[in-house]
């Protein structure tokens, strides 16, 4: 697999060079809302246009007593519910580690917690309120590429910290953005390469409507071209979607010899449902997923997906003293029956890595921390991560899975050590023209 260099930082990557803004000339919740209905999903985000600098209040963060807010924002309820609380209860336990061991920077988190229920617009409205009603010093959260988006100009118009924890399309980069799931080159990239490994050369893409699956369609579509890949159907379905009889149909009719399955939430329970109602095998038409992971399977169920394939960067089955400390906490913690996974890992990691950079710093400061955060580690379930501090994403490994009876996904193949994150794939040159 290529190991392209460490991506160039676009002006948005030197947060210190911009000055603070603390109100817009429009709502952010307006603004968010107009950047979702932008269609903007491939493009390279622009501080200064999502913002017009009005003011120049300080932020409302306390850290005068022993304690700091923080928050938690996920989808518990909606469509997205079935792949989000999982991470609510990650985030929950990394805080309690931390207050355990001392807290950060000596003060014990306090955390604040809200729902984006499945929906953008909610996402943002509930950022703006824990950034200047309830003072947080970060916000963790977030899920579908259409909430970070709708959350982004929130934080960068209020200069406070979003740590995004799920894989994405990548073509994005902000100051005020720390994302530890994958980006492309870590996950995506490497799904392809696998398919390609393996002779498959015909390929069905399947995903959800929205800004996600459309961007990471693109960047396969570029991939296949290049890589003697045919892409021989290409359908989406909206969040939420039930009926996938006229999709599954097109799969079957197209002769593809491989599916790339960008759909999210609950949907995918009726797609492989239908897959399987026609006939379709991991055997006859495997089926690469990057939005399914341990949590999902159940909700899925195992019978429908046994013998499928996964593109992450972590699964419960990771052998590594870390990720045995981790497992063995989490289902001490919400019971033997619990699945650890990819995104609530990365959430999890998230935690930790803001508490390094925190104290890396010597400052709650989003600028401070902004200035401290290249290079620092955390040795997490998934194995060591690196902060990248010119784009901040984080180096990770990427493995390929395949789930088994046992609901469980087991690696098939690994990336030869962590890959530096190329958000802009930059060092590919078929992807020249995607940003």
């Amino acid at each position: 697999m290529p190991r392209p260099p460490r991506s160039r930082g676009s002006p948005l990557t030197h947060s210190r060079a911009r000055s603070r803004a603390s109100s817009l000339t429009l709502p952010a919740g307006a603004i968010a809302l107009a950047l979702l209905l932008s269609g903007c999903g491939g493009a390279r985000v622009d501080a200064g246009a999502a913002a017009t600098p009005a003011g120049g209040s300080e932020s409302c963060v306390d850290t005068s007593g022993d304690t700091v807010k923080i928050g938690f924002l996920n989808s518990l309820s909606g469509t997205m519910a079935i792949s989000e609380q999982t991470v609510r209860d990650s985030l929950d336990l990394a805080a309690e580690e931390i207050n355990a061991g001392g807290g950060v920077l000596g003060k014990q988190l306090e955390v604040v917690a809200e729902d984006g229920a499945s929906e953008p617009t909610v996402f943002a409205e509930k950022a703006e309120k824990l950034i200047s009603s309830d003072c947080v010093a970060a916000v963790f959260g977030g899920w579908t590429s259409s909430s970070r988006k709708a959350m982004l100009p929130v934080f960068e118009s209020n200069d406070a910290l979003l740590f995004y924890p799920v894989q994405y399309e990548g073509l994005e980069s902000s100051p005020n953005i720390y994302y530890t799931g994958a980006t492309t080159n870590q996950q995506i990239v490497p799904g392809m390469d696998y398919l390609k490994e393996q002779g498959r050369t015909k390929v069905f893409l399947v995903g959800s409507d929205y800004v996600f699956p459309q961007t990471a369609n693109k960047i396969i579509n570029a991939y296949a071209e290049a890589n003697g890949i045919e892409i021989v159907g290409e359908e989406y379905a909206p969040l939420g979607h039930t009926d996938f009889s006229t999709i599954v149909t097109k799969l079957k009719a197209s002769g593809a010899d491989a599916v790339f399955n960008t759909l999210n939430g609950d949907s995918n329970v009726a797609f492989f449902k239908e897959y399987k109602n026609v006939g379709l095998t991991p055997d006859s038409a495997p089926v690469v997923s990057v939005s399914i992971a341990e949590e999902e399977v159940g909700g899925i169920g195992v019978e429908n997906v046994e013998g499928q394939l996964t593109a992450w960067n972590y699964y419960q089955t990771v052998d590594n003293p870390a990720n045995t400390t981790f497992v063995e906490a989490f289902k001490a913690k919400y019971g033997d029956d619990r699945v650890t996974s990819d995104p609530m890992e990365a959430a999890y990691t998230s935690l930790y890595l803001w508490k390094g950079m925190v104290e890396k710093a010597e400052s709650f400061v989003p600028d401070d921390v902004n200035a401290a955060a290249d290079g620092v580690t955390f040795e997490a379930p998934e194995g060591t991560v690196t902060v990248n501090g010119d784009n901040h994403h984080i180096a990770k490994t990427a493995l390929i899975g395949k789930i088994g009876a046992d609901g469980l996904i087991h690696t098939e193949w690994s990336s030869d050590g962590a890959i530096e994150p190329d958000p802009y794939l930059e060092g590919y040159d078929w992807a020249a023209d995607l940003s």
